[in-house]
């Protein structure tokens, strides 16, 4: 009993210490009216965003590939679901090689944003180009660094995978910095803000009245492009509530632009499917997920030592 005591309080303390780096420097983060605000925690969820940052996740120096990834919690734009879609797989991308980072985005519902629909994107852009200025330091190649997401946060992930214009400048080195993930990784993503979209995300997004302009610029499949980084899908026939023809669209938007993609749509799963113990083929996607990026070359299948 000691001996499992001591091995939960170690893992609890190594949790603890990882590192969490700052988006933004003191008085230079876009899109604020400067009311100070707190994270509110609750229930593993963040409600609330004071200070949008990254949690980084390391794999070993032995086991590094070279390839990162910025992990969007899903949450539906209302709130982040940062253990269940984000450290569980954080710890599971480490297992493969690949450094992990969480990413604690602020949300459109915050009473310091002037743009609601630009917070969250400006946050990923810009955790994206912390991490490919930092890439020598941390072992990780300039060209193999992709996003993720669950849900609302596949559609975070989704708009920095295809969004043209840098909305996270703000005048310093990271300005000449690339913002482009070079690959995608959606679970049960939210992508459409029109016929198939998910009512609670379009709402908390974009507000209770979105132009025609906005429910374009912000339906991720409508803003793909034969340069958008290569994507691998994934979700649920039975997912009751984000439709998957909104991953069915995505995927023939990239389909139609000749990008290099992979669509897998099992039976069951539900929504936002999990790390683990999902029903049916649906335990398969991590595996997939895996050979897929050794198939598209962003992580070697073996390390040469």
């Amino acid at each position: 009993m000691k001996v499992i005591l001591t091995l939960l309080l170690l893992w609890a303390g190594a949790l603890s210490a990882q590192e969490f780096i700052p988006l933004w420097s003191r008085g230079k983060m876009p899109n604020t009216k400067g009311v100070k605000l707190k994270d509110s925690i609750a229930n593993e969820r963040i409600y609330q965003v004071g200070t949008p940052g990254i949690y980084s996740f390391f794999p070993s120096s032995q086991d590094n590939k070279g390839a990162a990834v910025v992990i969007c919690p899903g949450g539906g734009y209302e709130r982040l679901a940062y253990v269940i879609s984000g450290t569980q797989l954080a710890k599971w991308f480490n297992t493969m090689g690949i450094s992990a980072f969480v990413l604690n985005y602020r949300l459109p519902n915050s009473p310091d944003l002037n743009e609601r629909e630009k917070g969250a994107l400006q946050d990923a852009q810009r955790a994206i180009k912390i991490i490919r200025s930092n890439a020598e330091k941390w072992g990780i190649k300039t060209d193999k660094i992709g996003i993720q997401g669950s849900s609302a946060g596949g559609h975070l992930a989704s708009m920095a995978g295809t969004f043209n214009d840098d909305i996270s400048s703000i005048g310093d080195a990271l300005d000449n910095v690339s913002a482009r993930p070079d690959f995608m990784i959606l679970v049960s993503p939210v992508i459409d803000m029109g016929k198939f979209a998910h009512k609670g995300s379009l709402k908390n997004l974009l507000g209770e009245k979105p132009t025609a302009e906005q429910i374009v610029k912000y339906s991720a499949q409508l803003q793909v492009t034969a340069t958008t980084a290569p994507c691998f899908i994934v979700d649920a026939f039975n997912d009751k509530s984000v439709d998957p023809h909104n991953s069915l669209l995505f995927y023939q938007a990239l389909l139609e632009h000749k990008v290099v993609s992979s669509l897998h749509i099992f039976p069951q799963g539900g929504h936002a499917i999990a790390l683990r113990n999902n029903p049916g083929s649906a335990e398969m996607w991590t595996e997939l997920c895996e050979r897929w990026l050794i198939e598209m070359g962003f992580i070697p299948e073996n390390i040469t030592k």
